[in-house]
């Protein structure tokens, strides 16, 4: 499944809001990629998925991205086949 997200780096808190675009929210400042690993990892979480299923497909430098999620074997598409 593909998504599109607008990244707010630097925040507060992380946190993230559906719609479109998903608005997701890190704490870590857009530097030598730490906001985009970040994102990552709180995207995996949030569709409980490993790290390694989730990519960005297009949008490194920017806040806007879009992100492959791989959600096939898990909780989330179980019941759906």
């Amino acid at each position: 499944m593909r998504i599109n997200v607008h990244v707010i780096p630097g925040s507060s808190k992380s946190d993230v809001e559906s719609g479109d675009p998903w608005r997701v929210h890190v704490r870590a400042r857009p530097a030598e990629g730490k906001a985009n690993e970040e994102l990552l990892q709180i995207l995996s979480d949030c569709f409980d998925v490993p790290r390694s299923a989730v990519h960005i497909v297009c949008g490194h430098t920017s806040r806007n991205k879009t992100v492959e999620v791989g959600l096939e074997g898990t909780a989330m598409t179980k019941g759906t086949r």
